[in-house]
């Protein structure tokens, strides 16, 4: 511990000294496995300053290396050597052989390693039997075959470490992996192309789930839809759950596999091995005889089904080293299946009218792109705030209730496939488990037991049990999402367990191994009960099943009847009500006269979901969810905000601005946590750099490579309102409080409107545009061809990237306008005017009607159908203006003199002609304002900004009194700046050398930070509030 890098390096030369000295006979047939690591690999790793006899005492579950008894079980080793780690979370494994293994060519050891290390989802895991140390890149999957030099990136023998120990020191030293240098060498060193362990599983049971549903439905002509995805699911899981307890020693090695050597595997399957698992294990998996104490009916539905055999035998044949598989199921973490499963449940299977099955995407899923799993440390980071302050500082007898107190209870109300289900049930585990240590664990003994190897403390299997029947309970709309939350907590109160340990607390004996948890994670839609269906609302059965209607008080009473649940935990889905309406519009209609979160605009269910999970809290409750936080800002989350706002239930918040968290998906989100007491004030953290903070969160305690991750501190209820949110901490908010408390915004000293929105831009848009005469020429989308029209009906249009600042707009494009534009109006043209004046305009219009009549779901069928779908302030756009793009990272607002029209992008007209736009402007290009929109505003990822009309409407304009010498010539020297720039930017476009190019750059960021300075003297700036902007826009 706290070893230096020449320390290390000393102590290893000593070693290497000694082996020297005895490596005949750390090399001969007498020494055994355990001498080599006690004498030899152990020192070496301690010299990297890795704690490997535990001198620190921490707690069994949290050392940082875990050692493992060299230990074959039917002929397999269960786990590797060492597991180095950073918490609870393996960085690399270690495989130790004894001496005399030839490392370098001996592909067995290189294998068994990176399957460990694949299965495990770690980059990089290492073989040594101290005289050589091969590294191996364990994002590669192994494959039988490969030679033992297959992805290793490493290869050193002893006699090379002394000299080469700070290549090894920067890469696994303790400091190295705390400090996040492991992490940057294992992402350098990846390959592309490689495929993860959980990625490549997905593909595996994705491929199983198309087998047996098209041999299901060919094969049992009677099974319905429903069925047949639960006849699939529950096969699949109870082959996995097997095949992981063969692995983990519970199950007899290669029992699937020598099932598969016999005919009708599948009928022996289920009423062989799935009948003796349902007595062994209980579980709900395997659950086929009614029983009392269990509500949910048995499987009825897979006993008397045909599975082909040329189906089922190569699915179990898959999964054996011997037929090429690389998993090691032993190994294989519980969250890292939570993982393909949840991406697993985005299909479903589907019978065609010849029943025949098809797998396809749900609905939503399609919609949303895909499934994005929520990542192990926001799981960490939710579970921590909401359970882990619940449980701080009491017994597990304290949380189990009894005498009139109810147990603790958390709820993920959208399960999905167990993530945070799974988190919550460690972080019991883990503080059950500190407590008993802590307090004469020996007189606990059904709550705990010795270890007969380690002698370590650990629950049983009947407290796991009782822990997670007590405090965990899950909804999902979707069946399967139910079946497979319940796997997952079922694999995870078997982690650590085996016939041995089973047996020796009497569970094989006395009473069944785990619980059926069919009273804790049940199906149902968690926003509709049964109770709101009446007369006037009564679907059809099979919208009644699609719907599925849950009640809160029949399924969970006692927590229903205690005031609710202490925790409401986990990742709401994000679906935007208008795409909900085309697969769910009952949904729609319900919500709408069930939650005030539902009452305005276009918003996304996860608000009604929020709305929802306070109801479900108790009076000392507190949810815990991560969701986008545009609601923040939205019109939409008004209603939710007002809510939040009348109960000061608003606790802590995450925001992570445009960082982005869900691999593969740009969403923009915060974590949420809600009291449902009031809270005095929120805890309010502003993330600049995800990876900073994931570090800092972590217990990184050496710090990050990226040290500054953003800013926090607290924000008092009184300012949380119904208004939009925009909470600010640090050094920033004193000026934004100024900036904010202007009297003169942007809204009340000028005309902004939005750009036009034709809903057929592939129509009315003419691209690379050429005049010639009285017509204009340009390429149409709609008909992939160029058509000309008569140049009287076409105004010049700008594209986004057309917007740039201070340069004057010339667009390359043209927009076809049927409408007659006056001072302050504007008409659509009727057809014969449009014939008359300007036939080959109407020509090519007819040719597009079909086009054109489809749009917004018929809506322009008809008269008008040639028509814009929104032509608002048409009339404004040939008027002098300032635009403002969608988004930019810098101010970026341009001057227009020539009335183009845009779509993406808003303009800007004072109310007061006498104004000048040239001031205006270049108040609005400052770095002090675009800092301000970006404070009120939203983020888009890579630190660009909405220009939106909610957000420009807020910014604090500084008017200045012509009458007033000082401020006239602030005024008129703006403008000349503003004018240079103007002309300066024309000149940077028609600069011919680089030469030429330079010296206008030059003169532009001379120019530019003069307006800076100047904004900056209007608004009355301090030095350091000068300073503060200049850091955050650069």
């Amino acid at each position: 511990m706290g070893k230096t890098f020449e320390q290390g390096r000393d102590e290893a030369a000593k070693i290497c000294q000694f082996f020297a000295q005895h490596r005949d006979t750390y090399r001969g047939p007498g020494t055994k496995e355990a001498h080599v690591r006690q004498a030899l690999i152990d020192p070496l790793f301690e010299a990297l300053g890795w704690d490997l006899r535990n001198t620190a005492l921490v707690a069994p579950q949290y050392r940082e290396v875990v050692t493992e008894d060299s230990l074959d079980v039917e002929g397999q080793q269960r786990a590797p050597d060492y597991a180095f780690r950073v918490g609870t979370t393996p960085k690399f494994y270690v495989e130790a052989k004894k001496c005399g293994v030839n490392l370098a060519a001996d592909p067995a050891p290189a294998f068994q390693l990176r399957r460990y290390g694949w299965s495990g989802k770690v980059p990089v895991s290492i073989l040594t039997d101290f005289e050589e140390f091969a590294v191996y890149d364990c994002t590669t999957r192994p494959r039988p075959g490969d030679k033992a030099s297959a992805a290793r990136t490493l290869y050193l023998t002893c006699d090379q470490y002394p000299d080469r120990w700070r290549e090894l020191w920067d890469i696994f030293s303790r400091d190295a992996v705390w400090s996040g240098a492991f992490d940057q060498y294992t992402a350098s060193k990846r390959k592309r192309g490689t495929s993860e362990v959980d990625t490549e599983f997905l593909r595996e049971i994705e491929g199983w789930r198309e087998s047996l549903a098209r041999n299901l439905a060919l094969r049992n002509p009677a099974l319905s839809s429903d069925d047949l995805n639960a006849a699939v699911q529950r096969t699949i899981d109870r082959v996995i759950f097997l095949r992981m307890a063969e692995d983990r020693g519970l199950e007899p090695y290669e029992r699937l596999l020598n099932l598969s050597k016999k005919p009708d595997i599948y009928h022996h399957f289920i009423h062989s091995l799935c009948l003796e698992a349902d007595d062994k294990y209980n579980s709900g998996i395997f659950h086929f005889t009614a029983e009392k104490e269990t509500p949910e009916p048995p499987d009825r539905i897979t006993p008397g089904l045909v599975l082909d055999d040329k189906v089922f035998k190569p699915i179990l044949q898959s999964l054996y080293f011997a037929h090429g598989s690389p998993y090691h199921f032993g190994i294989l973490p519980v969250e890292i299946l939570g993982t393909v499963y949840e991406r697993f449940l985005g299909k479903v299977i589907r019978l065609t009218a010849g029943h025949q099955a098809k797998v396809e995407e749900k609905p939503e899923v399609r919609k949303a792109g895909g499934v994005y799993y929520t990542p192990a440390y926001i799981v960490d980071y939710i579970v921590r705030n909401t359970v882990g302050v619940r449980i701080a500082g009491k017994s597990p007898a304290q949380l189990a209730g009894g005498k009139g107190k109810a147990p603790l209870r958390v709820l993920d109300m959208a399960c999905g496939s167990g993530s945070f289900l799974l988190g919550a049930y460690q972080c019991l585990l883990d503080h059950c488990l500190r407590w008993y240590q802590e307090n004469s664990p020996g007189k606990h003994p059904r709550a705990v037991h010795q270890d007969p190897r380690t002698g370590a403390w650990r629950l049983t299997i009947g407290e796991k049990k009782r822990i997670l029947t007590t405090h965990l309970f899950g909804v999902d709309i979707d069946l399967q999402a139910v079946e497979v939350s319940k796997l997952s907590l079922l694999l995870k109160a078997l982690e650590g367990e085996d016939n041995s340990s089973l047996s020796s607390q009497g569970m094989l004996v006395h009473e069944r191994v785990l619980p059926n948890l069919a009273a804790n994670i049940q199906c149902g839609n968690s926003l509709i009960g049964p109770d709101y269906f009446t007369a006037d609302l009564l679907p059809e059965p099979g919208e009644m099943r699609r719907v599925n209607p849950f009640d809160w008080a029949a399924a969970f009473p006692q927590a229903m009847k205690d005031g609710g649940f202490d925790c409401v935990i986990g990742n709401p889905p994000y679906i935007r009500i208008q795409t909900m309406k085309e697969w769910a519009p009952l949904e729609v209609e319900i919500y709408k006269r069930l939650y005030r979160a539902a009452q305005q605009g276009n918003y996304d269910i996860y608000v009604v979901i929020i709305e929802q999970g306070l109801r479900l809290l108790n009076p000392a409750g507190r949810l815990g969810f991560i969701c986008p936080h545009k609601f923040f800002n939205a019109k939409y989350g008004a209603p939710v905000r007002q809510l939040i706002a009348e109960g000061q239930h608003l606790a802590h918040v995450v925001h992570f601005g445009d960082q982005q968290i869900f691999d593969g998906a740009t969403t923009y989100t915060c974590l949420l946590f809600l009291d449902k007491a009031p809270a005095p004030e929120c805890r309010y953290v502003e993330v600049s750099n995800a990876k900073g903070w994931r570090a800092n969160i972590l217990g990184n305690e050496h710090g990050s490579i990226e040290d500054s991750w953003g800013i926090e501190g607290n924000v008092s209820a009184s300012s949380v309102l119904a208004q939009e949110w925009n909470f600010h901490v640090g050094g920033g908010n004193v000026l934004l409080d100024r900036l904010s408390a202007m009297p003169e915004k942007l809204a009340s000293i000028a005309n902004i409107f939005v750009g036009t929105q034709t809903s057929a831009d592939e129509v009315f848009v003419l691209e690379r545009v050429r005049k010639d005469g009285g017509t204009i020429t340009g390429f149409s989308k709609a008909l992939s061809t160029e058509v000309t029209v008569e140049a009287g009906i076409v105004v010049p249009f700008l594209r986004g990237k057309d917007i740039r600042r201070y340069v004057t707009p010339r667009g390359e494009a043209c927009l076809i306008s049927p409408y007659d534009i006056k001072t302050d109006t504007c008409r659509l043209l009727d057809p014969n005017e449009l014939k008359g004046h300007y036939p080959e305009a109407w020509h090519y219009l007819e040719m597009c009607r079909a086009f054109l009549e489809k749009r917004e779901k018929g809506r322009f069928r008809g008269a008008g159908w040639y028509g814009f779908a929104y032509p608002k302030s048409m009339h404004l756009f040939s008027k002098a203006k300032i635009i403002a793009p969608d988004f930019n990272n810098v101010a970026s607002y341009c001057h227009d003199v020539s009335g183009h029209f845009y779509k993406t992008g808003y303009g800007i007209i004072p109310l007061d002609p006498q104004m000048n736009q040239l001031y205006l402007l270049g108040l609005l290009n400052s770095k002090l304002l675009f800092w301000y929109l970006g404070q009120v505003g939203t983020f888009l990822r890579g630190g660009y900004v909405r220009f939106w009309t909610q957000f420009l409407e807020k910014i604090p304009i500084r008017r200045v009194s012509l009458e007033n010498k000082a401020e006239r010539q602030s005024h008129d020297r703006m403008v000349t700046l503003v004018t240079s720039m103007l002309t300066l930017h024309q000149q940077l476009a028609a600069a011919v050398s680089e030469a030429q190019r330079t010296v206008v750059e030059r003169q532009i960021a001379a120019t530019d930070a003069e307006i800076n300075r100047l904004v900056y003297g209007l608004y009355g700036l301090t030095a350091e509030e000068i300073a503060l902007v200049e850091a955050e826009t650069k």
